[in-house]
């Protein structure tokens, strides 16, 4: 088994560094974080309503999350950023393979991925955006175990709503149509809870 090659050493560095900065200015509050496999391959999924949504999931695990993210983030002036914490640049105006193939890799090494099944973050009066199926794909592939998860609140200073909480995880055992159907279900039913 290939040893996983993204860089995963700006994540170490920089997440005891900015987690509890991020703490403090969110105060944001993580249910059901022990949902959370401490090994093996995890999809960690859900909605997507703000920029900052990865850094509750983050702030919620000890593991390292190579989280999935649109290839305009590696050609700003924060790429670097993207570059040295492990996350794989995604072209969403084709069915990027490359990025596909570089997060089979980091499962099939036992890693963990993040992603928002939406595609992008959503901007509408929607509760949730219909679901790319990536997620599941990706699952089935790899027998990967998916971890939901509901972000809901506002990202304000020293907020008194801003929760992210995380759902039983769940193999896909069926077609990839019923296993994003549940997908769907199981967000839905955390933004409901929420």
């Amino acid at each position: 088994m290939k040893k996983n090659k993204l860089p995963t050493w700006g994540y170490k560095f920089l997440k005891p560094i900015l987690s509890p900065i991020f703490k403090f200015w969110y105060r944001p509050t993580i249910e059901n974080k022990e949902y959370i496999p401490t090994e093996g391959p995890i999809i960690i999924a859900g909605n997507h309503k703000n920029i900052m949504d990865q850094c509750l999931v983050i702030i919620a695990t000890k593991r390292v999350i190579h989280y999935m993210a649109k290839n305009e983030y590696f050609k700003g002036p924060f790429a670097w950023f993207f570059k040295i914490t492990g996350c794989i640049s995604v072209n969403r105006q084709i069915h990027d393979k490359e990025a596909t193939s570089k997060a089979i890799e980091v499962l099939n090494n036992k890693g963990a991925i993040g992603i928002f099944p939406e595609g992008t973050r959503n901007k509408t009066k929607e509760i949730l955006l219909p679901l790319k199926l990536g997620a599941v794909s990706m699952a089935q592939k790899t027998k990967a175990l998916i971890v939901p998860f509901a972000i809901t609140g506002d990202y304000h200073f020293r907020s008194s709503n801003l929760k992210i909480k995380f759902g039983k995880p769940f193999k896909v055992i069926d077609d990839l149509e019923k296993a994003n159907e549940k997908l769907k279900t199981e967000i839905t039913n955390l933004l409901k809870e929420n």
